[in-house]
């Protein structure tokens, strides 16, 4: 009994972590109400002033769970940014939401007033309830995969994010979608995914419209497409989401050793610039302000110290006094400036000045002291 309850206690918290909201939206478009269901980032109501991505879930009753659950784990690790999940329950009902003419092949009857609940009625009540960016994604399988890209042929879509998960295309969609990708003017995300043992039908078109995506020629466009091994229509979900994800927020991750060994230990790459660009490029694609990371931060300093290119220190401390005010980051930072540029007595005083500030990472009192007493044992100061 006494380990159930230490197991519980240990649980508890993380389960509150997992709660999710169920509510109703009134719909005139749709003239019904339909189910939602939404998760909240952790501690979102703690950071009053952040916003966050909006991520659209079509047939919720089953692809809600999923999507939602790898955003939690993915941002708990700083791979992507948290963001609201928001699913649509379409249990018996996904046909009729996803209808479409015979003659045009564009949403028609409830397949058109479904597509203007979820633009015009859906994001805007969402955007009024929570604090949402402006950046939305949107999801689907199979039929509802069909139906999110019709957002896509939009003058100014509402979405920059397409996951689509098999999708069963209707006539045109092809190069409808390809034409689109093709003009985009703004930066558009466009996953594509299908399996060895996918519905055949689907798999033809898929594919098809695969060979037209991989030549488009446009900066804008960020495509990846999956064909999954040993997998079935149904089981293809769980391997597609995560490589949808990773592929739409890759330059969000912390800086990878790959990035570090091929890119940051050129002596020709300046490391303060790529870390202003890195965070700067997030900012523009995700309209989202992020501190940089401690992890960034020493990654970027490893490379300094590896490359011995100590002027990269100057705008290193800057950025760091401005993320991490306060803490001794930018202090250590412009120590080492002055300590590898000829200056030992600065370098002493400015390691001395640490005293009071907060530490970070591994920088504390006893380290930024012994550091002075180093210079001055040296120097005779």
């Amino acid at each position: 009994m006494k380990r159930l309850l230490t197991l519980m206690a240990i649980l508890l918290p993380l389960l509150t972590y997992a709660q999710i909201k169920y509510e109703s939206i009134s719909s005139e478009k749709l003239g019904e109400t339909r189910q939602l269901k939404i998760q909240l980032p952790r501690n979102y109501d703690e950071n009053a002033e952040k916003r966050y991505p909006v991520v659209v879930v079509l047939d919720g009753d089953y692809l809600f769970e999923p999507v939602a659950g790898l955003i939690d784990y993915y941002s708990y690790w700083e791979d992507t940014p948290e963001m609201i999940v928001v699913g649509i329950n379409q249990d018996g009902i996904r046909i009729d939401d996803t209808a479409y003419a015979e003659n045009d092949f564009l949403p028609v009857e409830k397949g058109a007033k479904f597509f203007e609940f979820i633009g015009m009625e859906l994001l805007a009540q969402l955007d009024q309830k929570y604090r949402t960016a402006n950046f939305r994604i949107i999801v689907g399988h199979d039929f509802t995969s069909n139906f999110i890209n019709y957002y896509l042929l939009k003058e100014n879509p509402v979405f920059q994010g397409y996951i689509n998960l098999s999708p069963d295309l209707a006539p045109e969609m092809a190069n409808r979608i390809t034409n689109a990708l093709s003009t985009c003017e703004a930066k558009t995300w466009f996953y594509l995914a299908t399996a060895t043992d996918d519905i055949p039908a689907l798999k033809e078109g898929i594919m098809g419209l695969d060979n037209q995506l991989k030549n488009i020629d446009n900066q804008n466009l960020n495509y990846k497409f999956d064909d999954f091994q040993d997998a079935t229509h149904y089981s293809l979900v769980g391997k597609a989401i995560p490589s949808a994800i990773e592929s739409m927020f890759k330059i969000y991750r912390p800086i990878s050793r790959k990035d570090y060994n091929e890119i940051l230990l050129q002596t020709s790459v300046s490391p303060s610039e790529y870390l202003a660009e890195k965070y700067n490029s997030i900012e523009e694609l995700y309209g989202l302000e992020r501190q940089i990371s401690v992890n960034d931060f020493m990654a970027i300093y490893n490379a300094i110290e590896k490359t011995r290119n100590w002027e990269e220190y100057k705008s290193l401390y800057k950025m760091a006094n401005e993320h991490y005010p306060g803490t001794m980051l930018g202090t250590f930072f412009e120590a080492r400036y002055e300590e590898e540029t000829g200056n030992p007595k600065r370098a002493m005083r400015i390691y001395q000045n640490a005293y009071g500030q907060k530490k970070i990472a591994f920088l504390d009192t006893d380290y930024m002291l012994e550091k002075a007493e180093a210079i001055k044992k040296d120097f005779g100061y």
